[in-house]
Order: C-alpha cells, then sequence, then structure tokens
C-alpha cells in the first residue's frame, strides 16, 4: 500500500514539472534543422500535418499550385518565339499581314512601304517577298440585294479557310515570276514582253533589275491571288437561292479579295507635295512580275483528278445554304459566321424558309 501511495506521487511530481521535448535540446534560439531541396522538386506535407496545422492557427490551408502543372501558369515554360495559332483560324503567321514599315490601305487590300532599304538592297527585297508570299488573300462573297435605294439585305462570307490545308503538307501555294509570253508591267510604264528572267529562279533577278533602276519613282508589287476557285457555280447558287424567297430587287455577286497586293515603293526624296507634283511630269517604273498563287483546287471544275485543298464548291454550298438564306430573309446587314451555321445545325434556323414578306414595292 505503501509502494503504491509512493508510486501516485512520483507521477505527480513528473507531471507538474517541465516537459522535455526532442526540440528543447536545440535551445529557444535554434529552429530545427530543414534539408535543403533544389528549387525545382515541389515540398509536399502528409495531408495530416496540413490539417493540423490549419486546425491549430483556425485558418485556411495556403492555396495548393494544381497537380497537373501544365494547368499551372507560372509553372508553365514561356512560349518560344514564333507565329501566333488561334485555335478555329487557318494556320498562318499572321504577322505576315502588318509587317513593320507597311501601311494598310482604307480598302485592306493592299499593304505599302517605302522603306529605304527594300530599294537598295535585293536581297533583302526578294527574302521580305518570299515571306510576304506564305500567307494567303482573303477572298469572299459579298451578296446584296436593292430595290431603288433601299438595301434589302448585304451580307458576306469569307472564304479564306478554304486555301490553307490544315496539314501544312497538303498546301498548294507557290510563288511564280511572269512567264515570256505574258505581257506585264517589267519596269516602265507600259505593259510589255521584255526582259525575261524565267518563271522559276526569276524573282531575284528581278529585284536586282528593281533595286539597280535609276528611276525618279518605281514601284514593285507583289500580288496574292486564288486559282482554280468556280465562282460561276457559286454565283449560280447563290442567285436560284434568292429568287425562292420571291425576290424583285436588283441582286448583285461579288467576290472581292482583300490583303491582295503588297507594294514596295522607293523612298521620297523630297516633301510629298513635290513628290506628288514631280510625278505628272517624271517617268515612272513598275514591276508587276510576282505572284502568290493560292489554289482553291488543283485544277478547275469538272476536270479529271480535281483534288480541293479544303472542301469543292458543292460541300461549301451544301454547309452554307442555310445560314445563307436566313440571313437573307432576315434583311441582314453584315457578316455570316460560324455562329449561323451552327445555329442552323442546332437550331434549324434557315430549314423550311420559302417566300419573304418583302414589303411595298419602291
Amino acid at each position: 500500500m505503501a509502494g503504491q501511495q509512493s508510486l501516485v506521487a512520483d507521477k505527480a511530481t513528473r507531471s507538474a514539472g517541465p516537459v522535455h521535448r526532442t526540440s528543447d535540446t536545440a535551445g529557444p534560439s535554434s529552429p530545427p534543422p530543414i534539408a535543403e531541396l533544389p528549387a525545382n522538386i515541389p515540398v509536399e506535407l502528409p495531408a495530416q500535418d496540413v490539417t493540423g496545422s490549419a486546425q491549430h492557427h483556425h485558418q485556411p490551408p495556403p492555396y495548393s499550385s494544381p497537380s497537373d502543372t501544365s494547368l499551372d501558369p507560372q509553372a508553365r515554360s514561356p512560349l518560344p518565339k514564333g507565329p501566333q495559332y488561334y485555335p478555329g483560324l487557318p494556320i498562318l503567321d499572321y504577322r505576315q499581314y502588318s509587317p513593320p514599315m507597311f501601311e494598310l490601305s482604307p480598302d485592306t487590300t493592299t499593304i505599302t512601304s517605302k522603306a529605304n532599304y527594300l530599294s537598295e538592297n535585293a536581297r533583302a527585297l526578294s527574302t521580305l517577298l518570299r515571306s510576304l508570299a506564305t500567307v494567303p488573300p482573303k477572298p469572299q462573297v459579298l451578296i446584296q440585294g436593292n430595290r431603288g435605294r433601299k438595301i434589302d439585305f448585304s451580307i458576306k462570307l469569307n472564304l479564306m479557310n478554304l486555301l490553307v490545308a490544315t496539314d501544312p503538307r497538303d498546301r498548294l501555294d507557290y510563288l511564280r515570276c511572269v512567264g515570256r509570253d505574258e505581257m506585264a508591267l517589267r519596269g516602265g510604264s507600259e505593259p510589255g514582253l521584255k526582259p525575261d528572267f524565267g518563271m522559276d529562279s526569276g524573282l531575284e533577278a528581278w529585284c536586282e533589275r528593281f533595286v539597280k533602276d535609276s528611276t525618279t519613282i518605281k514601284t514593285f508589287t507583289l500580288e496574292r491571288v486564288v486559282a482554280n476557285l468556280d465562282t460561276n457555280w457559286i454565283e449560280g447558287q447563290i442567285r436560284s437561292l434568292v429568287a425562292s424567297t420571291d425576290y424583285k430587287g436588283q441582286v448583285t455577286v461579288q467576290f472581292p479579295v482583300t490583303h491582295a497586293k503588297v507594294v514596295i515603293q522607293n523612298p521620297d526624296k523630297h516633301n510629298k507635295f513635290l513628290t506628288s507634283v514631280t510625278s505628272l511630269f517624271s517617268s515612272k517604273s513598275k514591276y508587276e512580275v510576282v505572284k502568290a498563287v493560292w489554289p482553291f483546287a488543283t485544277s478547275r471544275n469538272g476536270e479529271h483528278g480535281r483534288r480541293c485543298v479544303v472542301q469543292s464548291e458543292k460541300t461549301w454550298w451544301e454547309e452554307w445554304r442555310d445560314p445563307i438564306k436566313y440571313a437573307i430573309a432576315t434583311k441582314r446587314q453584315g457578316w455570316v459566321t460560324n455562329e449561323d451555321k451552327l445555329e442552323c445545325i442546332m437550331e434549324s434556323k434557315g430549314k423550311g424558309i420559302s417566300l419573304v414578306d418583302w414589303g411595298p414595292e419602291m
């Protein structure tokens, strides 16, 4: 009995005394040792430790980065320098549409530069032209209906995506120089057949000739063109569609092309007013001998073995017939886009439209 009381007293003494921990031996000013790891190796705490710490301090745990580092913007490696790609758009280097030291015309058809080095360095000029030829022009369809001065509808569709294959290896675009028997502006103010540097290796030769040309005003033009697109067939389908709505006005179908020309002009050596006056009396030298050809297909519609870059005119029409009809029936003024196509697919818009109330005759 006396031994049991002694044991109880000893326990009470120990509980009243200081508590010895491992960390106490290092002293209050020395934190526990921490192993150093490379900065690129994440350190994870056990789940129970984080929870216990949060409960002890009554604070939510700090934000933790996603387990998949590809989802963490700070963990992503910087994007390589190069062209910016946009989901849903053709894979192109869109920087080529607005290169430095160029100005875009108000109608968006032409970019022009008067950079001095382009009129003095043939290699720089040829390199630039080859780069600018790697992007296509922007062909469009413009459909308008008017009765007198009143425009009932005016819609546009973009056809540029039909020129660019998803796989770059399937692209058909190429750069060509004027042929031997083609009339063209070859330096001077009138078209002619001379000189001739060949269709395949003539770009550098033409650039050399342009640079050495001492004419007061000289220009060098690269034209982007569309080939083998059957616009007549598409126009016929559009006119038949408009007629099915009982439209009695005048219908216009056009195929404008923007971003189609690159013009290099020698710089103004005087002020613009004197240059404009001088140009009326001075000789001009124009070079329109190079084209960037962007085929819609390998050959014309109806020819044997024809292969389209993206899809045929018929397939395109089957996809866009209902969106076009719905836009015309609702008297649209503006673009017809993929959103219209999506609504026709998901909501059947455009289907079942026959006659349209066009209002009183003007």
